[in-house]
């Protein structure tokens, strides 16, 4: 018998999570990050390099073990190599990588950010233009003679669903959503969504963000979103330590999967967008608790949150967590916020735990994280440091 369910007047299917790739500060792999959830391990930060600023540095990581050509590797930037070196990681989980037929056939949703900046050209040019009489006719010059080509290419979002393509074979549909936090939400609704209704039977999900940039952390400065000094718990509301991260999923439907021979990790069971008026007091907590209604909160019930740490989202957040009673992890504590990687980072926490039966142990000094009994589910929230809410069910298959 198919795996399916009826709502509304219409079949849908469940949907399986069959291979995650994960890399981050603390390692690769879900191995590597159970273990140090496991031991308690403490966040690998950095406050020194980008100072005042607190991030989460990216384990050293041989990008030839999935992205084999130092040509291909030279035109990506940061962001789009640890993307790249993700989604490889979530193919050899899942057991397709290099099967042509399968990955033919597999469809791709991809969360990203605006491209990368050159820093030093950007800094170069703005002191020039601080000593000019000729402003205009000196930036298009410089413009002219400082940008290297592949530059503007690798400022397009798409170019990293695009090396995933050329480098793993991917050549299913393609879409790629922009948006900070709810450009993840959205790429997991829908890579779900069309499992769900039958419009697809497997494909690759998720995003990746390079957190080591000057550019990024002025940009969050500048509107007061950045933690700086030392590193504090997520919902202690001191501002975004962010984390460079790479977080695919390849979702599949039972009946795809058993026909191969897959067996599931977890079971993704709903994912929801919304957005609150914020400018209206409560809008957010009245909004998460709406989602955490969605999803249900049924004994063996925990949360992994996507929390940023930016002070009025996050405390809108802790009040409806705090009021559910769940048991709360933030993924923030462990590996940082990577914005549009954040969310598809959460689901793979929320699979992994589900499939331990236990959450990790709390982080000492976070008012929400208590110790927790066995879990069978988690709902996976996530608010946006200045926009968006969004939560997903992950459960025992």
């Amino acid at each position: 018998m198919p795996d399916v369910t009826e709502g509304r007047g219409r079949i849908q299917r469940d949907v399986w999570i069959t291979g995650i790739g994960l890399v981050s500060s603390l390692g690769e792999g879900l191995d590597a990050h159970w273990q140090a959830f496991a031991a308690g391990s403490a966040p690998v930060t950095d406050n020194t390099t980008f100072a005042p600023y607190v991030v989460h540095p990216l384990v050293k990581v041989s990008f030839d073990n999935q992205i084999p050509k130092k040509g291909d590797q030279r035109q990506m930037e940061p962001w789009q190599r640890i993307g790249t070196y993700a989604a490889g990681l979530a193919l050899d989980s899942a057991g397709i990588s290099k099967n042509a037929e399968i990955l033919s056939n597999t469809d791709m949703v991809v969360a990203a950010g605006g491209g990368e900046r050159d820093f030093q050209v950007d800094a170069a040019i703005l002191n020039d233009l601080s000593a000019s009489n000729d402003a205009g006719r000196l930036l298009n010059e410089r413009l002219l003679s400082d940008l290297r080509p592949t530059l503007s290419l690798a400022q397009l979002s798409n170019l990293l669903a695009g090396n995933i393509s050329i480098v793993h074979g991917v050549t299913g549909s393609s879409r790629t959503f922009m948006g900070e936090e709810s450009s993840g939400v959205d790429a997991a609704r829908i890579a779900y969504a069309r499992i769900a209704a039958g419009q697809s039977e497997i494909g690759l999900v998720g995003g990746a963000y390079n957190a080591e940039r000057e550019d990024t952390l002025l940009l969050n400065d500048l509107d007061a979103f950045c933690m700086k000094g030392e590193f504090s718990p997520a919902f202690t509301a001191p501002g975004i330590a962010s984390g460079s991260m790479g977080a695919f999923l390849v979702l599949e439907s039972p009946e795809h999967a058993k026909a191969r021979g897959a067996t599931p990790i977890a079971k993704l069971s709903g994912v929801w967008s919304e957005r609150a008026k914020r400018a209206v007091a409560g809008a957010v907590t009245a909004k998460v608790k709406s989602l955490l209604d969605k999803a249900g909160t049924a004994p063996g019930t925990a949360v992994i949150s996507g929390v940023t740490g930016a002070r009025e989202a996050t405390e809108a957040e802790a009040e409806a967590l705090t009021a559910s009673g769940l048991p709360v992890r933030a993924v923030a504590n462990r590996i940082g916020h990577g914005f549009e990687a954040q969310f598809i980072a959460a689901l793979a926490l929320a699979a992994l735990t589900v499939s331990k039966g236990t959450l990790f142990p709390p982080l000492a000094g976070d008012p929400l994280e208590k110790a927790a009994d066995g879990v069978s589910r988690v709902i996976v929230t996530q608010v946006g440091h200045w926009r968006g809410e969004g939560a997903g069910l992950v459960e025992k298959a």
